[in-house]
Formats: structure tokens, sequence, C-alpha cells
């Protein structure tokens, strides 16, 4: 069996499925109104959504409130590709991968993701297609049919109240296979 490819960090990998919901907070109009939680409600990660960013800047930061990611769209191409940074750097030191739609027009949607070091993107290191009718997507090894992961949206939505605060919570389950 291969060795799994850690890309962000050791931390943050299960050999186990893992049921996670994404709390986005509608109400609320400072940074950070996404929210990770474990399937039991214990606060994993937030993102931090600048108010004014001329890139789309994004910051995933664990519950203890350090840096793990950040995110920066790309002005101005055509497969709307984005850049994932180790913790809050934005240098080219700190790249980890890049995101790009596989094509402008799509009907379901197709991503390629290359590590920092595939500089030539040729070939992606990974591939995620979804579905928009069940909200699920699969990841692939490369540019293969090997499934390295699975994810999905289960059937409900969960409104969640909290200070007064409407928020919706999309449960997600991430079935390694």
């Amino acid at each position: 069996m291969q060795q799994p490819c850690v890309i962000v960090g050791s931390k943050y990998c299960s050999p186990n499925p893992v049921g996670l919901a994404i709390v986005r907070k509608v109400m609320k109009i400072t940074d950070g109104n996404f929210v990770i939680t474990s399937a039991d409600g214990k606060l994993l990660f937030k993102v931090k959504d600048p108010l004014f960013s001329l890139h789309g800047k994004r910051i995933l930061l664990d519950c203890s409130g350090a840096k793990v990611l950040t995110l920066r769209g790309k002005m101005m191409t055509m497969h709307d590709r984005w850049q994932v940074f180790r913790g809050g750097s934005t240098e080219e030191g700190a790249l980890l991968y890049t995101v790009k739609r596989s094509s402008m027009i799509q009907l379901a949607p197709k991503l390629e993701v290359f590590l920092a070091n595939n500089v030539e993107e040729k070939i992606c290191d990974f591939k995620v297609k979804g579905a928009w009718l069940d909200d699920s997507c699969v990841v692939y090894a490369g540019d293969s049919d090997t499934i390295i992961a699975h994810v999905n949206k289960l059937s409900f939505l969960i409104f969640v109240l909290e200070d007064s605060i409407l928020h919706f919570a999309n449960v997600l389950l991430i079935v390694k296979t």
C-alpha cells in the first residue's frame, strides 16, 4: 500500500472517515464568517475572510487561532486559479499547491491540483470531480482513476442559532478510500 502524501501537516490527517460541519455565519459582517467543526460541534478551524481583499484572500486558522493556510485567488485568469500557501505567508517559498478549473466552461465542477514542485503543470497531482445535484466530490490521485477520498454532503442542512444570529451548517463526510 502506498504511503499517504502529507501536504499541510500530519496532525491534519486521519486514517478514518471524518465528519465535519462547515458553518456559515450569515449575518457576520466582520471577517471570519465560516467555521469548521467536528460532527459533535467542536471547533476545528475558522476561515478569516478579510472584508476588502484585492486577491480574494482567505486564511484558514486552527482552533487556537494559528494560521494553517492562506488561500489567494489569482486575478484575471481564465481558469479561476487559486494558490494555497503554508501559514499566513503569500511568498513563493511557502506555496503548497495551486488549484484551477480544468476548463472555462463546465457542466460539473472539475478541479486540477498542482503541488508547488510541479511547476510545468502538464499533469495534475490530484483532480477533483464534483456533482452539482448531490453536492459531493471525489478526489483522485493524479490524472488517474484511483480514488483517494470522497466528500459527501449529507442530505440535510442544520440551522444553528448562536448569539441571536442564524447560521447555516453544511454537514460533510470525508471518506478516505
